[in-house]
């Protein structure tokens, strides 16, 4: 058994020191240990220097100050190692749910929903704060910390708002308009900034940030922000000659039905045009007004068992009754194809309010048609 001497225990305890161990119980502890593998394994003709080095190498992976840095987050953060568990296990979730779910979105597969939302959850409210926990503890500048906490807190607002838009949430494009914003003007300048002033992180820093500047810019490319103004008027000059062929159609007069189904339908369009264009119907003068009738989404009255909601409810009731008793097979295929066959619950997620519109109004030339018919075959 090898006998060691005061000066190799002062040299062992300097080197401890000089590799960035701090703390005096841990170098002592650090001195024992090495102390006894080197009098067990040491022979008597060998070199002490190279032993030892090679000893040293046993207790860390890159450096030694890593044990130093692992007993501080043991002692003063005693769940670091089962947040980092967590922190991998709810990763490995988010993921698997995510991808679950975009298969099941693309094969039209019950379930698809859930397992988005699931995904997409745990990643925001569960993911993403661990992560910056973890981050935060690293971090020893609190400028760093700032840049961990927006970057989590960025792509958090970012995937929520994935989230909206893919189940039609209203408010949707406020939370996308907002994280890119933040992103942009906030969290790339405080990150460049920051990462510039370090010389050792200078090129990642600078590599990043082309990066984050080409993925924010992908992402502000693929917004629509301002549609076209030829394209609105399009739309808007389709849907009033549709209106102005129905008026024809109407001129008419059909039976206490038919009238009561169209006043249902006015109500349904008075709703949606209120929510788009702050009037319950398209005035004569939209031209010199500059008047555009925009896509977008129904309004809260289409959700939540909103007026518009029970609206369409009725509507559907009052077309089952009306096909039933007229026995008319053309137009009971036409409502059972149209949007009235979706759930009124679910109508403001599927359609956008143009969709609608131009829906109702084929529904109500149908039925005029219909009414035509009739009044030929009476004659």
């Amino acid at each position: 058994m090898y006998c060691i001497t005061d000066e190799q225990i002062e040299y062992i305890l300097s080197d401890i020191r000089r590799n960035g161990v701090d703390t005096e119980d841990l170098q002592l502890n650090l001195l024992d240990h090495i102390c006894c593998i080197i009098e067990q394994e040491l022979k008597v003709d060998d070199d002490f220097e190279r032993f030892y080095h090679a000893t040293v190498k046993r207790f860390y992976r890159r450096e030694l100050r890593e044990i130093e840095e692992e007993t501080i987050n043991l002692l003063t953060y005693k769940n670091f190692y089962a947040m980092r568990k967590v922190l991998i296990a709810c990763g490995a979730f988010s993921v698997f749910a995510f991808i679950s779910g975009s298969v099941f979105k693309f094969m039209y597969w019950q379930g698809a929903s859930a397992l988005l939302t699931l995904g997409i959850g745990s990643f925001s409210l569960l993911f993403l704060p661990l992560l910056f926990l973890l981050k935060a503890r690293e971090a020893k500048a609190a400028s760093d910390k700032f840049v961990a906490a927006l970057g989590c807190a960025v792509g958090a607002m970012f995937s929520i708002a994935i989230l909206f838009i893919v189940q039609h949430w209203p408010g949707a494009n406020m939370l996308l308009f907002s994280s890119i914003a933040i992103a942009a003007f906030v969290l790339l300048p405080a990150y460049f900034f920051t990462g510039i002033r370090k010389p050792e992180a200078r090129m990642n820093t600078i590599v990043v940030s082309i990066i984050l500047v080409g993925v924010i810019g992908l992402q502000f490319t693929l917004v629509n922000l301002r549609p076209s103004r030829s394209q609105q008027k399009i739309k808007m000059d389709n849907y009033v000659q549709g209106e102005l062929l129905l008026k024809q159609l109407q001129a008419t007069p059909g039976s206490k039905d038919a009238a009561a189904i169209d006043a249902l339908c006015e109500q349904v369009k008075a709703l949606v045009l209120e929510h788009s264009i702050g009037q319950r119907s398209i005035p004569a003068d939209y031209e010199q007004t500059q008047l555009l009738l925009k896509e977008g989404s129904l309004g809260p009255e289409f959700a939540n068992n909103g007026s518009g909601v029970q609206l369409l409810e009725n509507l559907r009731q009052a077309f089952g009754k009306y096909t039933a008793a007229g026995g008319n097979a053309d137009l009971q295929q036409i409502v059972s194809r149209s949007i009235l066959r979706t759930d009124p619950g679910e109508m403001e997620k599927i359609y956008s309010n143009l969709s609608v519109l131009e829906s109702i109004n084929q529904l109500q030339t149908h039925l005029a048609l219909a009414e035509h018919s009739k009044a030929v075959a009476v004659k």
